[in-house]
């Protein structure tokens, strides 16, 4: 028994779900502070919520966006032990696929490309830039892999900065990042000493809608409705968590989600910003009374979509892990559904994991 609460709490880690060991009366305090910054930034664009600080709290950061209560062991244990699980009919049809990636033909192309490697690791290549995101190259915990490397992570380009959306373990895994190797940068939200020591030699943290700019790359952090957590007994949010904004020196801009739930925020970002391209993470999201206050479902991301008014659509953070109820290949193939249904299935670049797409002048385009 033992041993199978450990599992549930390394996957519920995961996954982002799992227990807080903050005291009651702490807990308490926290849901205060929550609905009095949910209160205030009623009403306020992004921007003024970031100015005001609506998201910093005395020791630990704030999601100002919802009322979820992150990280309740209860329901954790709940769902793993006792809720229906509607879709394990499903699971024989799951396989595991290895992952290459033409590095060759990467090399030889000169302009903008994105590589969607496993899990929620996104290469970006911008005039000789690499960027790197989340990368998880390997295995997570006890977590069946369905997509491993076929590759060594030696043969991925050296990463010229390194983008980590939010701390949860499928994100920011410092195995992963130890195998880059020596000098890396770093770019993460406020927080993670703890989680990063030893790994980067430089390190740029950033608040939301602080900007970091290199070699004509302009990379801005946004909010996001998600949280973090390292340490269940020390409890969630303690560092940020939040989506990247990328105006690359070759011209187009590209949204990279991270891990977010729905909200109103994706309007807001669509009216300021021209993106091209959006990347939305899309896994972990059955069964939805647990996973709707972490990750959207693909009728969500539809929306989201929508909102953000992107000219061409990518997910990630599927096939990969299966995190949540649905069997690792359902989110690509419902989302279809729902784009069909819109009239949006030609904006998707339905890429595979090791696939690029490619920036040729005009939009962004799968490789063929």
């Amino acid at each position: 028994m033992i041993k199978r609460l450990l599992g549930l709490g390394l996957a519920g880690l995961a996954a982002g779900t799992t227990w807080s060991g903050l005291a009651p009366g702490c807990q308490a305090r926290r849901s205060e502070l929550t609905l009095e910054a949910r209160r205030r930034a009623q009403g306020l664009s992004l921007r003024e919520t970031a100015r005001l600080k609506l998201h910093h709290g005395p020791d630990r950061f704030i999601n100002p966006f919802t009322e979820a209560d992150y990280g309740n062991m209860p329901r954790v244990l709940y769902w793993k032990l006792f809720d229906r699980n509607h879709f394990k009919d499903y699971y024989p049809q799951e396989k595991v696929r290895p992952v290459s990636v033409d590095f060759n033909f990467l090399k030889a192309w000169k302009g903008l490309s994105v590589t969607y490697l496993k899990h929620a690791s996104i290469l970006i290549k911008d005039k000789g830039l690499h960027i790197l995101i989340d990368p998880i190259l390997d295995g997570l915990f006890n977590l069946k892999d369905f997509s491993p490397l076929e590759f060594q992570p030696s043969a991925l380009p050296r990463p010229d900065l390194i983008l980590i959306t939010h701390g949860h373990y499928d994100h920011l895994d410092r195995p992963s990042l130890s195998t880059l190797g020596p000098g890396l940068h770093v770019v993460s939200p406020l927080g993670y000493n703890q989680a990063l020591e030893g790994l980067a030699a430089k390190r740029t943290k950033l608040d939301w809608f602080d900007v970091l700019e290199r070699d004509g790359l302009k990379i801005t952090l946004l909010p996001c409705d998600h949280w973090t957590m390292r340490n269940p007994i020390t409890g969630p949010n303690d560092s940020l968590w939040g989506s990247y904004l990328l105006q690359t020196a070759t011209g187009p801009t590209i949204y990279v989600s991270g891990d977010t739930a729905f909200f109103p925020g994706f309007e807001e970002i669509g009216r300021e910003f021209d993106i091209d391209l959006a990347v939305f993470n899309l896994g972990a999201y059955e069964p939805r009374w647990l996973m709707a206050q972490s990750h959207m479902n693909p009728a969500e991301v539809v929306q989201a979509f929508r909102q953000i008014r992107a000219r061409r659509l990518m997910i990630a953070h599927w096939g990969t892990f299966r995190l949540g109820d649905e069997p690792v290949h359902f989110p690509p193939r419902d989302l279809k559904t729902w784009l069909s249904a819109e009239g949006l299935a030609e904006r998707w670049l339905d890429l595979d994991h090791g696939q690029s797409a490619f920036y040729d002048g005009g939009e962004f385009q799968a490789a063929v």
